[in-house]
């Protein structure tokens, strides 16, 4: 039997999976590790949309994502007192594909998404939890890479699927990618459901650049957001407890339901806030090192699209692998670049104002935006409005994968 061209995947999230998943289906041998000690619960909301919808019914798994759906029936602005301002609900057309407004059709936690990614991996995928790249050293014959735990092991080719600020793509790339800051910090935490938490994605924007969000999940809780624009990283460094304190004196005069959520963060376990960067790369590939999802090309919730672009990333990055004639990785990786690049570049591609049009400073600005959102919310203008929300489209068909069990 002719040995498998040996692949080592780092991260566990929702890219690598993926890309497990498609490259065990082209025949390469993989190994997926990850510095959790366990695949990570929980998460906040991602949905999958457009290409990425594609893919996940090529892996046959949109009943498994629906059966998780956080049960999200729309977005829904309010105001101060609680009032609706306008509502945006799913869109469906016939046979249940999404239309794609501000709430899609398949919502699920990332975490519930990490676990359906991984069940669909057959037995034939290494795992190795708890554990991380620590050196790489790349050469034209393969790529040794030491790992956390002291071992080293050499492989064909090394696949980056980590986050934002991944450690192994600094240890590979250097400082040749840069992360560009959007000017806004966003927080999520887990707060306990009351019976007056519905199924909306309830938003609440006012002045001073801020934002409030609750969300359904399935699992009996809430999930809550407090966002905030600014010109400088004025948070980061900053432990739970001074993260906290920064969130409450900033969102201290709000109404609404903000003071529920400032006193949710105090007993929430997984609160999380992060200064958003888009990560820009010149090239994707390193030798036989290869950067995808979040790693390679962070797009931010504001950009849209993320998890929907891991996805697709994941299956393309495969099929180039697969096709490459006597494992050339270097074509492949052109194929992958030159296939996944303008669906970043457009994801990457911001409107103007952005943020500031979204977090108005302005009590004025404030009132504008509730008044487009009374416009966008009727049924004609939703019905463009979704055409233009609806995530990273192709505009040609997906690459073949050549499927070594000709499945």
């Amino acid at each position: 039997m002719t040995d498998r061209r040996r692949v080592l995947v780092t991260g566990a999230s929702v890219a690598g999976p993926a890309a497990a998943y498609w490259l065990d289906r082209a025949g390469l041998d993989v190994t997926v590790v990850e510095k959790a000690p366990e695949l990570r619960p929980g998460g906040q909301n991602i949905d999958v949309r457009a290409t990425g919808r594609e893919v996940l019914q090529k892996m046959g798994l949109v009943d498994a994502v629906r059966a998780r759906n956080t049960g999200e029936i729309g977005t829904r602005f309010v105001a101060e007192d609680g009032t609706v301002v306008s509502e945006f609900p799913v869109r469906t057309s016939e046979g249940g594909e999404g239309r794609d407004g501000p709430t899609a059709e398949l919502e699920i936690l990332r975490g519930a998404l990490s676990q359906v990614l991984v069940d669909a991996c057959p037995d034939t995928v290494t795992w190795r939890f708890g554990a991380s790249i620590v050196a790489v050293d790349d050469d034209p014959d393969g790529v040794e890479v030491e790992l956390s735990d002291g071992t080293r092991e050499r492989f064909d080719v090394l696949v980056v699927a980590e986050g934002v600020g991944s450690r192994t793509r600094g240890l590979v790339f250097g400082d040749e990618p840069h992360e560009k800051a959007i000017g806004m910090y966003c927080s999520y935490a887990t707060i306990d459901r009351t019976p007056d938490d519905d199924a909306w994605w309830n938003w609440l924007v006012v002045p001073g650049g801020r934002q409030a969000g609750l969300r359904p999940d399935d699992e009996g809780t809430t999930r809550a957001m407090l966002n905030f624009t600014t010109d400088s990283p004025v948070l980061d460094g900053l432990d739970d407890r001074q993260l906290r304190s920064a969130l409450r004196e900033r969102f201290a005069d709000v109404g609404w339901q903000v003071p529920r959520i400032l006193d949710g963060l105090d007993d929430s376990d997984d609160l999380y806030v992060d200064y958003l960067r888009q990560v820009v790369c010149p090239t994707w590939q390193r030798g036989r090192v290869v950067l995808l999802g979040d790693a390679a090309w962070c797009v931010t919730p504001l950009g849209g699209g993320g998890t929907s672009l891991a996805i697709t990333g994941a299956y393309v990055l495969a099929a180039a692998l697969s096709r490459a004639a006597a494992g050339d990785h270097e074509q492949a990786f052109a194929e992958y670049d030159e296939w996944m690049r303008p669906l970043v570049e457009d994801a990457q591609d911001l409107p103007p104002g952005v943020p500031r049009l979204a977090a108005p400073k302005t009590s004025a600005g404030a009132q504008l935006l509730k008044w487009g959102t009374k416009v966008a919310a009727a049924p004609i203008v939703q019905t463009v409005a979704s055409r233009l929300t609806s995530g990273p489209e192709a505009s040609r068909e997906l690459p073949e994968l050549v499927d070594a069990d000709g499945r």
